[in-house]
C-alpha cells in the first residue's frame, strides 16, 4: 500500500526539483524527506529515484507514479468533500488566502455572510501575494485562495489546482490632477515622459506595467517602488508620478487622482485543490464571495475625473464571470 503523504513528497520533488526545496516547503529536514522517499520506493517495489552525487532525478517508474499521484490526491479530495457533504452543518477551519485589494474590498462582506450562514466555520484569512497561493494550497496551508493574472501576461496553470473564475477588472492609468491634458482614448502616450510608481521588480504587477508601456512604445521611468496600491494612489495624489491600478484597488481613489481606463484586464479566480470543488465549505465560500463581487459592481466604480471635480465618478460596471474553468491562466 502506497502512503499518500509520501506520494505528495514525490509529487513535490517532481515540481520543485530538489530534496532541499521539498524539505523547506514541508518544514522537514532533507534527511527526513530522503527517508520518506526511500520508504515509498520500498512500498512501490521499484526504484523511483536516480541519485547522481547530491542530485536526484525521477526514474521512468517515478515519473509514472507522479503522473498517477495527481489523480489519487484529487480522488482523496473528492472523498473528503463527499464526507463533508453528508455531515450536519459546516464546522471547523476554513483557511482563506487573498491578495490585499481583495482583502480590503471583497473579504469583509464575504466573511460576514459566511459567519451568519455557517456559524460553525472558523474563518481564517491570510493576506498573500497570488504567486504564493498555489504552493500554500498544495501544502494544505490553505483551503481556498484567490489568484489573479492579466490578459496581457497570462499565468501558467497549476495542474494540482482547480479554479472558478470570479471577476474581470478594468486596469486604470492613475495620474495626478495637476498632470497636463491626457487623451481619454489612448492616455499612455501622454505619460511616456512622466515618473512612474511601480511594483517591486519581479512581481506580476511590475511585469504588466513594463508590458503595457512597451506596447505603447516606451519604457517607463520608475521613481518609486511599492507593492501597496493605497500607497501608490497616495503618491499619485501627491504628484509623485503615474501608475497602473486595477479596479478593486481604485474603488475609492483619494482627492487629486484622475483615472483613465485601459484595455488591459486583471482576472481573478478562486482556487482550491483538485477534487475539492464539491466540498461544502469551499462551495459556500465561492457563493459568498460571488455575492460580494455582485455588491461591489452595484456601486459606482472609478472613472476618469476632470481636474477640480473630485466628486464626479461615472459608474462603470465590472463583470462577474460565472464560467467555471479548469485552471488559472486559461
Amino acid at each position: 500500500m502506497l502512503d499518500v503523504r509520501r506520494l505528495r513528497l514525490l509529487s513535490d520533488l517532481a515540481r520543485l526539483g530538489t530534496i532541499a526545496a521539498v524539505a523547506q516547503a514541508h518544514t522537514y529536514t532533507p534527511s527526513a524527506v530522503s527517508q520518506q522517499l526511500s520508504a515509498l520506493e520500498r512500498e512501490a517495489g521499484v526504484p523511483l529515484l536516480e541519485r547522481t552525487g547530491r542530485r536526484v532525478a525521477l526514474t521512468p517508474a517515478g515519473r509514472v507514479l507522479v503522473e498517477h499521484a495527481g489523480t489519487v490526491l484529487a480522488a482523496l479530495e473528492r472523498t473528503t468533500a463527499a464526507l463533508a457533504a453528508v455531515a450536519t452543518g459546516l464546522s471547523g477551519p476554513l483557511r482563506i488566502g487573498a491578495f490585499p485589494s481583495a482583502v480590503r474590498t471583497l473579504l469583509p462582506s464575504t466573511l460576514v455572510a459566511l459567519g451568519r450562514q455557517h456559524p460553525g466555520l472558523e474563518l481564517m484569512v491570510t493576506e498573500l501575494d497570488p504567486v504564493a497561493v498555489p504552493a500554500a494550497l498544495r501544502e494544505r496551508q490553505l483551503d481556498v485562495g484567490l489568484l489573479h493574472d492579466y490578459d496581457v501576461v497570462p499565468v501558467k496553470p497549476d495542474p494540482m489546482l482547480d479554479t472558478v473564475s470570479l471577476l474581470d477588472e478594468t486596469v486604470f492609468l492613475a495620474v495626478p490632477d495637476t498632470a497636463p491634458t491626457i487623451g481619454r482614448v489612448d492616455p499612455l502616450p501622454d505619460v511616456q515622459d512622466a515618473a512612474w510608481i511601480m511594483a517591486s521588480s519581479g512581481t506580476l504587477c511590475h511585469t504588466v506595467t513594463l508590458h503595457v508601456c512597451r506596447s505603447a512604445g516606451f519604457t517607463p521611468r520608475a521613481r518609486h517602488h511599492t507593492d501597496d496600491f493605497a500607497t501608490v494612489l497616495a503618491l499619485v495624489a501627491a504628484g509623485q508620478g503615474v501608475s497602473l491600478v486595477p479596479q478593486l484597488a481604485a474603488a475609492h481613489p483619494p482627492v487629486g487622482v484622475r483615472l483613465f481606463p485601459l484595455d488591459t484586464r486583471r482576472r481573478t479566480r478562486v482556487a482550491y485543490r483538485r477534487g475539492a470543488a464539491a466540498h461544502p465549505a469551499v462551495a459556500a465560500f465561492v457563493a459568498a464571495i460571488r455575492d460580494s463581487v455582485g455588491a461591489f459592481t452595484d456601486q459606482d466604480a472609478p472613472g476618469s475625473r476632470p481636474p477640480g471635480d473630485h466628486a464626479a465618478r461615472p459608474p462603470r460596471r465590472m463583470p462577474v464571470t460565472r464560467r467555471t474553468v479548469g485552471h488559472a491562466g486559461e
